[in-house]
């Protein structure tokens, strides 16, 4: 069996242009969030997802492998709920019910859609929107699970220092001002 071949970088879809693509990988919202990972291609080639971060691969973007070929990323069609309503002050609420359940959602001018969840669907019923089962790629939002701050997390001198002392003193950090409540994004 051959080793898979390496993918580091990707090409995002806009880029692509005439680019010639010799194999696809279909993958599912959360396999398209990913910095390594071994993937199976549709025309059987094996591919060592390699990159520096973990990052959003989204439909129609490239891997481009080490020897200069790309392999398109194509989104799986995935079981969604859809929610609607005729009552934009319904839909905005189920969005805020849904927010403060940090629950992944695609947000649409139609409608909203979110994985399905038995629990979410009677709260949304409750609420009186229109809520039904789809089969259809999902495309999340990004937000809080892939934000950036602007800085890093090492804090200079004078930022907070004094609390971060005194609760590495009393045993509550890591020496470094790292407490269990700010920690790195990375997921995988």
């Amino acid at each position: 069996m051959t080793p898979p071949i390496r993918a580091s970088s990707i090409v995002r879809s806009p880029l692509l242009g005439a680019a010639q693509i010799t194999d696809s990988v279909t993958l599912d919202h959360e396999d398209r969030y990913r910095r390594r990972a071994v993937l199976s291609c549709a025309g059987g080639l094996e591919v060592l997802l390699d990159l520096d971060k973990p990052s959003r691969l989204e439909d129609g973007d490239a891997l481009k492998l080490d020897d200069g070929r790309l392999v398109r990323v194509v989104a799986a069609v995935e079981e969604l709920v859809e929610i609607t309503s005729d009552n934009p002050a319904r839909l905005l609420r189920a969005g805020w019910h849904l927010g403060n359940r940090h629950t992944e959602a695609e947000i649409t001018a139609e409608a909203i859609y979110v994985a399905k969840d038995h629990v979410l669907v009677e709260m949304l019923r409750g609420l009186g929107l229109t809520v039904r089962p789809v089969s259809r790629p999902f495309r999340p939002e990004r937000g809080a699970y892939e934000h950036h701050h602007g800085h890093d997390h090492t804090h200079q001198k004078g930022h907070d220092q004094r609390a971060r002392a005194a609760r590495d003193e009393a045993g509550g950090g890591d020496g470094k001002g790292a407490t269990p409540f700010h920690q790195s994004d990375a997921r995988r």
